[in-house]
């Protein structure tokens, strides 16, 4: 699904916001802050889909469901990772040495898992709005 479909979709749902709680299992007082189109590199390639940051998790889901085998059956599930806050250790803005166009952000948790998003329209933002999640998830710790 392109951009442009994806925003249709977005509308004809509701907003992202809506989206958003049907998405993931959502908190009663969490608030979606703001999202970014985007891709998640995975060993199959890139992966289209929506980074959401909230005040209690980072998550993110495909666009469009991806197919995997089950025994010998073909079956098919949106591509989903989700981050709570507290489980946050690192949001780090990267650049290709060998392509400057080409920027990265690399997330990873408490327990060493590292997810690397690209292809965001609004890099500088998306940058900064995951630190500014990592710096509330950090005052919240005891």
């Amino acid at each position: 699904m392109g951009r442009l479909a994806q925003g249709t979709k977005v509308l004809a749902e509701g907003g992202y916001e809506k989206i958003f709680k049907q998405t993931f299992e959502v908190l009663p007082d969490e608030q979606l802050k703001i999202c970014y189109a985007c891709y998640l590199s995975t060993s199959a390639g890139p992966v289209m889909g929506v980074l959401y940051i909230s005040t209690a998790k980072i998550a993110f889901c495909s666009d469009n469901p991806l197919s995997y085998k089950a025994g010998n059956k073909t079956e098919w599930s949106y591509y989903k990772v989700v981050i709570p806050l507290h489980q946050l250790r690192a949001a780090n803005p990267s650049v290709s040495k060998m392509n400057p166009a080409e920027k990265y952000i690399q997330v990873v948790s408490v327990e060493g898992h590292e997810f690397w998003f690209m292809g965001f329209l609004m890099y500088d933002k998306a940058a900064a709005s995951l630190q500014e999640a990592l710096a509330s998830a950090r005052e919240l710790q005891p």
